[in-house]
């Protein structure tokens, strides 16, 4: 069976085709922004134009925009193939590329969140997350997070400012998603924001 994956929930963009546990095809890039417009033609070039029976897409924590670009296009070539559609989170797949390279130890992860907050998720060494997903300012990040080991786009500053331990900046990558804990993955596809939304309803009755 093939299985496409999907991460656009941060600055990269990613996906990849596997054929079982076999890597077929992937492509990863750190766009900043524009991943609306290079997701598509991005798995459009995989083989078969990515086409699977399989689909798993990154939920976040991460940019709002990016997590529902990512969830609308798993749902919509799920739809178009008759495709089985799942979630994973972010920076589940961002311990999974750490456990490649440091197979073994506890770790955390830390990226960048919203207004100067980071997103950090501590995770055992077989990939199991240690309580959930957080959206921390930084001096607060860096007083809860005690794996010695961190990865992620904002690791060498959440280092920098505990003074102790070891950084891996990256950025998630959709070719190791099958690393991910299969109790990580989840069938209800819905986003994982990591925050609350900067826009709230108005009160009832309040002024008009």
């Amino acid at each position: 069976m093939r299985t496409l994956a999907i991460e656009c929930a941060t600055e990269a963009c990613s996906v990849a085709l596997f054929a079982g546990d076999d890597l077929l095809a992937h492509d990863h890039r750190v766009l900043g922004r524009g991943h609306a417009e290079r997701l598509v033609p991005m798995i459009a070039d995989l083989p078969d134009r990515g086409k699977a029976a399989r689909i798993l897409v990154s939920l976040g924590p991460g940019s709002f925009t990016g997590v529902r670009i990512g969830i609308a296009t798993a749902r919509a070539l799920g739809y178009a193939w008759g495709a089985d559609v799942a979630g994973y989170p972010t920076l589940a797949l961002i311990a999974a590329v750490m456990r490649a390279d440091r197979p073994g130890q506890p770790l955390a992860v830390c990226t960048t969140g919203g207004h100067g907050e980071w997103f950090v998720q501590q995770f055992a060494a077989d990939g199991t997350g240690l309580g959930d997903a957080r959206s921390l300012p930084p001096q607060q990040a860096a007083e809860a997070i005690d794996a010695p080991l961190v990865g992620g786009t904002q690791a060498q500053a959440l280092v920098a400012l505990r003074g102790t331990g070891d950084a891996i900046p990256l950025h998630p990558d959709a070719r190791y998603v099958r690393d991910i804990p299969a109790a990580a993955l989840l069938a209800d596809v819905r986003p994982v924001y990591g925050r609350a939304p900067d826009a709230r309803p108005a009160a009832a009755g309040g002024a008009k």
